[in-house]
Protein backbone atom coordinates (compact mmCIF):
# COMPACT_ATOMS: atom_id res chain seq x y z
CA UNK A 1 0.00 0.00 0.00
CA UNK A 2 1.67 3.51 -0.60
CA UNK A 3 2.60 6.17 1.45
CA UNK A 4 -1.10 8.07 0.96
CA UNK A 5 -3.29 5.40 2.20
CA UNK A 6 -1.19 5.17 5.40
CA UNK A 7 -1.24 8.69 5.72
CA UNK A 8 -5.19 8.67 5.56
CA UNK A 9 -5.54 5.77 7.81
CA UNK A 10 -3.17 7.50 10.04
CA UNK A 11 -5.57 10.38 10.13
CA UNK A 12 -8.76 8.46 10.56
CA UNK A 13 -7.43 7.14 13.22
CA UNK A 14 -6.59 10.47 14.98
CA UNK A 15 -9.94 11.77 14.24
CA UNK A 16 -11.41 8.42 16.06
CA UNK A 17 -9.35 9.11 18.89
CA UNK A 18 -10.13 13.09 19.13
CA UNK A 19 -14.17 13.19 18.19
CA UNK A 20 -15.04 11.21 21.59
CA UNK A 21 -13.68 14.04 23.24
CA UNK A 22 -14.84 16.67 21.31
CA UNK A 23 -18.52 15.64 21.24
CA UNK A 24 -18.33 13.80 24.78
CA UNK A 25 -21.87 15.21 25.74
CA UNK A 26 -23.41 13.54 23.21
CA UNK A 27 -21.70 9.80 23.45
CA UNK A 28 -21.90 9.43 26.78
CA UNK A 29 -23.43 5.80 26.38
CA UNK A 30 -20.37 4.83 24.47
CA UNK A 31 -17.40 4.24 26.19
CA UNK A 32 -13.95 6.22 25.49
CA UNK A 33 -12.15 3.14 25.70
CA UNK A 34 -13.88 1.12 22.95
CA UNK A 35 -13.13 4.79 20.32
CA UNK A 36 -9.32 2.84 21.04
CA UNK A 37 -9.91 -0.51 20.75
CA UNK A 38 -11.67 0.14 17.16
CA UNK A 39 -8.56 2.62 16.11
CA UNK A 40 -6.46 -0.87 17.06
CA UNK A 41 -8.88 -2.66 14.94
CA UNK A 42 -8.51 -0.46 11.84
CA UNK A 43 -4.36 -0.07 12.71
CA UNK A 44 -4.37 -4.14 12.26
CA UNK A 45 -6.81 -4.63 9.71
CA UNK A 46 -5.17 -1.59 7.41
CA UNK A 47 -1.69 -3.53 7.86
CA UNK A 48 -0.54 -0.70 9.61
CA UNK A 49 0.55 -3.33 12.24
CA UNK A 50 0.05 -7.09 11.84
CA UNK A 51 -1.05 -9.31 14.32
CA UNK A 52 2.28 -11.36 14.66
CA UNK A 53 3.85 -8.17 16.08
CA UNK A 54 0.88 -7.48 18.81
CA UNK A 55 3.22 -9.08 21.30
CA UNK A 56 6.15 -6.79 21.02
CA UNK A 57 4.05 -3.78 20.12
CA UNK A 58 2.27 -4.18 23.72
CA UNK A 59 4.32 -3.33 26.73
CA UNK A 60 3.39 -6.18 29.00
CA UNK A 61 5.20 -4.27 32.09
CA UNK A 62 2.95 -1.12 31.78
CA UNK A 63 -0.16 -3.29 31.46
CA UNK A 64 0.71 -5.66 34.53
CA UNK A 65 1.85 -2.43 36.65
CA UNK A 66 -1.32 -0.78 36.24
CA UNK A 67 -3.41 -4.37 36.74
CA UNK A 68 -1.30 -4.78 40.26
CA UNK A 69 -1.76 -0.95 41.19
CA UNK A 70 -5.32 -0.74 40.58
CA UNK A 71 -5.66 -4.43 42.24
CA UNK A 72 -3.55 -3.16 45.42
CA UNK A 73 -5.43 0.57 45.32
CA UNK A 74 -8.75 -1.00 44.80
CA UNK A 75 -8.65 -2.84 48.03
CA UNK A 76 -7.77 0.43 49.39
CA UNK A 77 -10.83 1.91 48.44
CA UNK A 78 -13.09 -0.84 49.37
CA UNK A 79 -11.78 -1.78 52.95
CA UNK A 80 -12.06 2.06 53.77
CA UNK A 81 -8.51 2.86 53.73
CA UNK A 82 -8.87 5.46 51.05
CA UNK A 83 -11.61 7.49 52.72
CA UNK A 84 -9.97 6.66 55.90
CA UNK A 85 -6.83 8.81 54.88
CA UNK A 86 -8.99 11.30 53.16
CA UNK A 87 -11.16 12.23 56.11
CA UNK A 88 -8.38 12.37 58.62
CA UNK A 89 -6.61 14.67 56.28
CA UNK A 90 -9.76 16.94 55.26
CA UNK A 91 -10.72 17.19 58.76
CA UNK A 92 -8.04 19.31 59.72
CA UNK A 93 -9.18 21.95 57.64
CA UNK A 94 -11.51 24.89 58.27
CA UNK A 95 -11.78 27.25 55.92
CA UNK A 96 -12.97 26.42 52.27
CA UNK A 97 -9.34 27.76 50.64
CA UNK A 98 -7.74 25.40 52.98
CA UNK A 99 -9.77 23.06 52.34
CA UNK A 100 -9.44 23.24 48.49
CA UNK A 101 -6.02 23.71 48.48
CA UNK A 102 -5.25 20.65 50.98
CA UNK A 103 -7.22 18.64 48.89
CA UNK A 104 -5.24 20.02 45.91
CA UNK A 105 -1.91 18.61 47.35
CA UNK A 106 -3.41 15.24 48.94
CA UNK A 107 -4.46 14.14 45.30
CA UNK A 108 -1.05 15.43 44.09
CA UNK A 109 1.09 13.38 46.95
CA UNK A 110 -1.25 10.41 46.24
CA UNK A 111 -0.94 10.34 42.33
CA UNK A 112 2.80 10.53 42.94
CA UNK A 113 3.07 7.20 44.72
CA UNK A 114 -0.26 5.35 43.75
CA UNK A 115 -0.29 6.04 39.74
CA UNK A 116 -2.70 8.92 39.08
CA UNK A 117 -4.47 6.32 37.07
CA UNK A 118 -5.54 4.95 40.35
CA UNK A 119 -6.18 8.28 41.73
CA UNK A 120 -8.17 8.86 39.05
CA UNK A 121 -10.34 6.36 39.65
CA UNK A 122 -10.49 6.64 43.15
CA UNK A 123 -10.50 10.50 43.40
CA UNK A 124 -14.59 11.00 42.23
CA UNK A 125 -16.37 10.07 45.39
CA UNK A 126 -13.47 12.03 47.40
CA UNK A 127 -14.18 15.09 45.01
CA UNK A 128 -17.95 14.50 45.56
CA UNK A 129 -17.30 15.04 49.08
CA UNK A 130 -15.39 18.27 49.13
CA UNK A 131 -17.50 19.95 46.65
CA UNK A 132 -20.22 19.00 49.42
CA UNK A 133 -18.50 20.29 52.10
CA UNK A 134 -17.13 23.49 51.06
CA UNK A 135 -20.42 24.32 49.10
CA UNK A 136 -18.68 24.68 45.36
CA UNK A 137 -19.85 23.59 42.14
CA UNK A 138 -19.05 20.00 41.11
CA UNK A 139 -17.34 20.76 38.37
CA UNK A 140 -14.78 22.63 40.30
CA UNK A 141 -14.11 19.95 42.16
CA UNK A 142 -13.64 17.42 39.68
CA UNK A 143 -11.60 19.70 37.70
CA UNK A 144 -9.66 20.21 40.60
CA UNK A 145 -8.74 16.45 40.64
CA UNK A 146 -7.90 16.02 37.62
CA UNK A 147 -5.37 19.29 37.16
CA UNK A 148 -3.62 18.26 40.65
CA UNK A 149 -3.19 14.74 40.43
CA UNK A 150 -1.85 15.25 36.78
CA UNK A 151 0.66 17.97 38.40
CA UNK A 152 1.52 15.52 41.50
CA UNK A 153 2.21 12.31 39.19
CA UNK A 154 5.25 14.24 37.59
CA UNK A 155 7.23 14.30 40.26
CA UNK A 156 8.19 10.19 40.64
CA UNK A 157 8.70 7.26 37.85
CA UNK A 158 5.36 5.39 39.16
CA UNK A 159 3.35 8.80 39.19
CA UNK A 160 2.01 7.79 35.87
CA UNK A 161 2.41 5.11 32.99
CA UNK A 162 4.30 7.87 30.59
CA UNK A 163 6.70 8.10 33.42
CA UNK A 164 7.01 4.75 33.87
CA UNK A 165 7.89 3.94 29.97
CA UNK A 166 10.16 6.79 30.45
CA UNK A 167 12.08 5.51 33.16
CA UNK A 168 12.03 2.12 31.80
CA UNK A 169 13.23 2.99 28.12
CA UNK A 170 14.97 5.97 28.68
CA UNK A 171 17.93 4.43 30.20
CA UNK A 172 18.54 6.81 33.22
CA UNK A 173 20.80 4.98 35.84
CA UNK A 174 18.01 5.33 39.05
CA UNK A 175 14.63 7.18 38.14
CA UNK A 176 13.68 7.55 41.12
CA UNK A 177 16.32 9.62 43.48
CA UNK A 178 16.61 11.82 39.77
CA UNK A 179 12.72 12.50 39.62
CA UNK A 180 12.39 13.52 43.22
CA UNK A 181 16.03 15.54 43.37
CA UNK A 182 14.64 18.08 40.60
CA UNK A 183 11.45 17.64 40.10
CA UNK A 184 9.82 17.69 43.88
CA UNK A 185 9.62 21.72 44.40
CA UNK A 186 8.46 22.87 41.13
CA UNK A 187 5.61 20.09 41.81
CA UNK A 188 4.67 20.86 45.23
CA UNK A 189 4.91 25.12 43.67
CA UNK A 190 2.35 24.27 41.14
CA UNK A 191 -0.16 22.21 43.88
CA UNK A 192 0.00 25.04 45.35
CA UNK A 193 -0.59 28.12 42.60
CA UNK A 194 -3.23 25.62 40.51
CA UNK A 195 -6.04 25.92 43.17
CA UNK A 196 -5.73 29.38 43.66
CA UNK A 197 -5.70 29.90 39.73
CA UNK A 198 -8.94 27.75 39.61
CA UNK A 199 -10.09 29.58 42.73
CA UNK A 200 -10.17 33.07 40.68
CA UNK A 201 -11.65 31.57 37.49
CA UNK A 202 -14.33 29.95 39.14
CA UNK A 203 -14.96 33.18 41.71
CA UNK A 204 -15.04 31.17 44.91
CA UNK A 205 -14.99 32.85 48.33
CA UNK A 206 -13.30 31.60 51.19
CA UNK A 207 -15.94 31.17 54.14
CA UNK A 208 -15.82 28.81 57.39
CA UNK A 209 -16.49 25.15 56.76
CA UNK A 210 -17.22 22.45 59.48
CA UNK A 211 -16.43 18.51 59.05
CA UNK A 212 -17.90 16.49 61.84
CA UNK A 213 -16.89 12.76 60.42
CA UNK A 214 -15.17 10.59 62.41
CA UNK A 215 -11.84 9.06 60.17
CA UNK A 216 -12.22 6.10 61.66
CA UNK A 217 -15.92 5.59 60.91
CA UNK A 218 -14.99 5.09 57.28
CA UNK A 219 -12.90 1.46 57.50
CA UNK A 220 -14.96 -1.24 56.47
CA UNK A 221 -12.78 -3.99 56.31
CA UNK A 222 -9.38 -3.66 58.85
CA UNK A 223 -8.14 -6.84 57.12
CA UNK A 224 -8.58 -5.71 53.91
CA UNK A 225 -7.05 -2.14 55.16
CA UNK A 226 -3.63 -3.60 56.38
CA UNK A 227 -3.14 -5.49 53.75
CA UNK A 228 -4.21 -2.51 51.02
CA UNK A 229 -1.54 -0.27 53.48
CA UNK A 230 1.01 -3.02 53.29
CA UNK A 231 0.81 -3.56 49.81
CA UNK A 232 1.24 0.31 48.40
CA UNK A 233 3.99 0.63 51.11
CA UNK A 234 5.82 -2.77 49.84
CA UNK A 235 5.63 -1.79 46.38
CA UNK A 236 6.41 1.92 47.02
CA UNK A 237 9.32 0.66 48.71
CA UNK A 238 10.58 -2.11 46.39
CA UNK A 239 10.40 0.15 43.64
CA UNK A 240 12.61 2.91 45.38
CA UNK A 241 15.13 0.45 46.66
CA UNK A 242 15.36 -1.19 43.34
CA UNK A 243 15.93 2.21 42.13
CA UNK A 244 19.14 3.00 44.13
CA UNK A 245 20.59 -1.12 43.39
CA UNK A 246 20.40 -0.08 39.99
CA UNK A 247 22.61 3.35 40.51
CA UNK A 248 25.06 1.47 42.14
CA UNK A 249 25.12 -1.32 39.34
CA UNK A 250 24.01 -4.10 42.01
CA UNK A 251 21.53 -7.20 40.93
CA UNK A 252 18.45 -5.54 40.45
CA UNK A 253 15.26 -6.40 38.36
CA UNK A 254 14.74 -4.63 35.03
CA UNK A 255 11.23 -5.27 34.42
CA UNK A 256 10.29 -2.99 37.46
CA UNK A 257 6.41 -3.00 36.22
CA UNK A 258 5.88 -6.67 37.57
CA UNK A 259 6.81 -5.50 40.92
CA UNK A 260 3.35 -4.24 41.92
CA UNK A 261 1.79 -7.19 40.28
CA UNK A 262 3.54 -9.90 41.85
CA UNK A 263 2.93 -8.30 45.35
CA UNK A 264 -0.80 -7.93 44.00
CA UNK A 265 -0.90 -11.84 43.40
CA UNK A 266 0.62 -12.68 47.04
CA UNK A 267 -2.44 -10.27 48.45
CA UNK A 268 -5.26 -11.29 46.69
CA UNK A 269 -5.31 -15.11 48.70
CA UNK A 270 -5.92 -12.79 51.92
CA UNK A 271 -8.62 -10.87 51.45
CA UNK A 272 -12.19 -10.90 52.03
CA UNK A 273 -13.08 -11.47 48.62
CA UNK A 274 -10.41 -11.98 45.74
CA UNK A 275 -13.53 -11.69 43.48
CA UNK A 276 -14.01 -8.23 44.27
CA UNK A 277 -10.74 -7.36 44.66
CA UNK A 278 -9.67 -8.30 41.02
CA UNK A 279 -13.51 -7.24 39.65
CA UNK A 280 -12.64 -3.79 41.34
CA UNK A 281 -9.42 -3.31 37.99
CA UNK A 282 -10.54 -0.77 36.14
CA UNK A 283 -10.15 -3.09 33.23
CA UNK A 284 -11.91 -0.54 30.93
CA UNK A 285 -8.46 1.52 31.41
CA UNK A 286 -6.54 -2.04 30.80
CA UNK A 287 -8.36 -2.28 27.68
CA UNK A 288 -7.73 1.47 26.73
CA UNK A 289 -3.75 1.33 27.21
CA UNK A 290 -3.56 -2.30 25.76
CA UNK A 291 -5.24 -1.10 22.73
CA UNK A 292 -3.57 2.58 22.44
CA UNK A 293 -0.04 0.76 21.89
CA UNK A 294 -1.54 -0.54 18.97
CA UNK A 295 -3.56 2.62 17.51
CA UNK A 296 -0.39 4.90 18.12
CA UNK A 297 2.23 2.11 16.72
CA UNK A 298 0.07 2.82 13.80
CA UNK A 299 -0.29 6.44 13.78
CA UNK A 300 3.58 6.34 13.33
CA UNK A 301 4.04 4.03 10.85
CA UNK A 302 1.26 6.01 8.91
CA UNK A 303 4.09 8.83 8.82
CA UNK A 304 1.92 11.62 9.82
CA UNK A 305 3.61 12.82 12.81
CA UNK A 306 7.23 12.78 12.18
CA UNK A 307 6.73 15.94 9.58
CA UNK A 308 5.63 17.65 12.73
CA UNK A 309 8.11 16.72 15.02
CA UNK A 310 10.48 18.11 12.49
CA UNK A 311 8.92 20.62 12.58
CA UNK A 312 8.80 21.53 16.28
CA UNK A 313 12.47 19.87 16.21
CA UNK A 314 14.67 23.46 17.48
CA UNK A 315 18.21 21.37 18.84
CA UNK A 316 19.58 17.64 19.53
CA UNK A 317 19.81 16.10 22.73
CA UNK A 318 21.85 18.37 25.27
CA UNK A 319 21.58 21.57 23.43
CA UNK A 320 20.31 25.00 25.32
CA UNK A 321 17.21 24.22 22.81
CA UNK A 322 16.11 21.13 23.48
CA UNK A 323 13.96 21.60 26.34
CA UNK A 324 11.47 24.47 24.21
CA UNK A 325 11.59 21.63 21.60
CA UNK A 326 10.22 18.72 24.31
CA UNK A 327 7.74 21.09 25.55
CA UNK A 328 6.33 22.59 21.85
CA UNK A 329 6.21 18.91 21.26
CA UNK A 330 4.95 17.34 24.31
CA UNK A 331 1.71 20.30 24.65
CA UNK A 332 0.59 20.16 21.06
CA UNK A 333 1.19 16.65 20.42
CA UNK A 334 -0.33 15.22 23.73
CA UNK A 335 -3.58 16.72 22.75
CA UNK A 336 -4.23 14.48 19.34
CA UNK A 337 -2.46 11.45 21.09
CA UNK A 338 -2.74 11.70 24.64
CA UNK A 339 0.37 12.41 26.88
CA UNK A 340 0.80 7.94 26.78
CA UNK A 341 0.47 7.18 23.64
CA UNK A 342 3.14 10.41 22.66
CA UNK A 343 5.53 9.22 25.37
CA UNK A 344 5.45 5.74 23.41
CA UNK A 345 6.47 7.34 20.63
CA UNK A 346 8.84 10.29 21.75
CA UNK A 347 11.08 7.82 23.47
CA UNK A 348 11.98 6.15 20.02
CA UNK A 349 12.66 10.19 19.04
CA UNK A 350 14.38 11.22 21.31
CA UNK A 351 16.69 7.58 21.03
CA UNK A 352 16.87 8.63 17.27
CA UNK A 353 18.43 12.18 17.99
CA UNK A 354 21.29 11.19 20.57
CA UNK A 355 19.56 10.99 23.90
CA UNK A 356 21.01 8.53 26.14
CA UNK A 357 20.78 7.42 30.05
CA UNK A 358 22.47 10.45 30.66
CA UNK A 359 20.57 13.25 29.17
CA UNK A 360 18.70 14.02 32.56
CA UNK A 361 17.58 17.44 31.37
CA UNK A 362 15.45 16.07 28.19
CA UNK A 363 14.11 12.71 29.89
CA UNK A 364 12.82 15.29 32.75
CA UNK A 365 11.64 17.65 30.07
CA UNK A 366 9.53 14.77 28.43
CA UNK A 367 8.09 14.05 32.14
CA UNK A 368 7.03 17.09 33.39
CA UNK A 369 6.10 18.51 29.99
CA UNK A 370 3.82 15.14 28.43
CA UNK A 371 2.04 15.74 31.87
CA UNK A 372 1.50 18.65 32.13
CA UNK A 373 -0.12 18.91 28.90
CA UNK A 374 -3.02 16.56 30.31
CA UNK A 375 -4.21 19.84 31.84
CA UNK A 376 -4.54 21.81 28.61
CA UNK A 377 -7.13 19.49 27.08
CA UNK A 378 -9.45 16.18 28.13
CA UNK A 379 -7.32 14.25 25.62
CA UNK A 380 -4.20 15.37 26.78
CA UNK A 381 -4.33 12.45 29.92
CA UNK A 382 -5.20 9.17 30.12
CA UNK A 383 -6.04 10.02 33.72
CA UNK A 384 -8.72 13.03 32.32
CA UNK A 385 -10.59 10.10 30.33
CA UNK A 386 -10.99 8.24 33.59
CA UNK A 387 -12.29 10.54 35.48
CA UNK A 388 -14.96 11.19 32.23
CA UNK A 389 -15.33 7.53 32.57
CA UNK A 390 -16.55 7.29 36.28
CA UNK A 391 -18.31 10.73 36.05
CA UNK A 392 -20.30 9.12 33.12
CA UNK A 393 -20.76 5.95 34.52
CA UNK A 394 -21.28 7.01 38.38
CA UNK A 395 -22.92 10.06 38.45
CA UNK A 396 -24.52 10.44 34.89
CA UNK A 397 -22.52 13.24 33.94
CA UNK A 398 -19.44 14.57 32.69
CA UNK A 399 -16.93 17.43 32.33
CA UNK A 400 -17.73 19.30 29.19
CA UNK A 401 -15.25 20.06 26.49
CA UNK A 402 -15.41 23.59 26.87
CA UNK A 403 -15.40 24.11 30.71
CA UNK A 404 -12.28 21.93 30.86
CA UNK A 405 -10.24 23.62 28.29
CA UNK A 406 -11.69 27.05 29.68
CA UNK A 407 -9.38 26.74 32.97
CA UNK A 408 -7.25 24.01 31.48
CA UNK A 409 -5.54 27.18 29.44
CA UNK A 410 -4.46 29.32 31.76
CA UNK A 411 -3.10 26.46 34.39
CA UNK A 412 -1.22 25.06 31.60
CA UNK A 413 0.45 28.02 30.67
CA UNK A 414 1.40 28.60 34.62
CA UNK A 415 2.27 25.02 35.52
CA UNK A 416 4.77 24.51 32.14
CA UNK A 417 6.43 27.94 33.11
CA UNK A 418 7.32 26.91 36.94
CA UNK A 419 8.31 23.67 35.06
CA UNK A 420 10.42 25.14 32.40
CA UNK A 421 12.50 27.67 34.84
CA UNK A 422 13.21 24.75 36.95
CA UNK A 423 14.88 22.09 34.21
CA UNK A 424 16.40 25.11 31.94
CA UNK A 425 19.69 25.45 34.20
CA UNK A 426 19.92 22.00 33.59
CA UNK A 427 20.80 22.60 30.13
CA UNK A 428 23.83 25.58 30.68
Amino acid sequence: MDMGFHQAIGALLVLLIILPLVARTRLLRIPIWSFMAFASFISVLTELVSLDELGVIIDLNVILFLIGMFSIVGLAESSGLLEYISYAFISRFRSRYGLILGSSILYGLLAAFTVNDTVALMGPPIAYTVARVAQTPLSFSFILLAFSLTIGSVMTPIGNPQNMLISINSGLQAPFPVFMYYLTIPTLVNLIVTPLLLIKIYGIRNERIEIASIPSEYLRSRRDAVLALVGLVTAIIALVVNDFLALYGMPHISEKGFIPFVIAAGIYIFTTSPRESLLRVDWGTVMFFITMFITTEGIWRSGIIQPVLNLLSLGGCGSTLSIASITLSSLLISQVLSNVPFVNLYIGYLKNIGCTGSSIPEWLALASMSTIAGNLMPLGAASNIIIMEYLESRYKTTLSFKEFVRAGVLVTVVNTLIYYLFLLPLTI
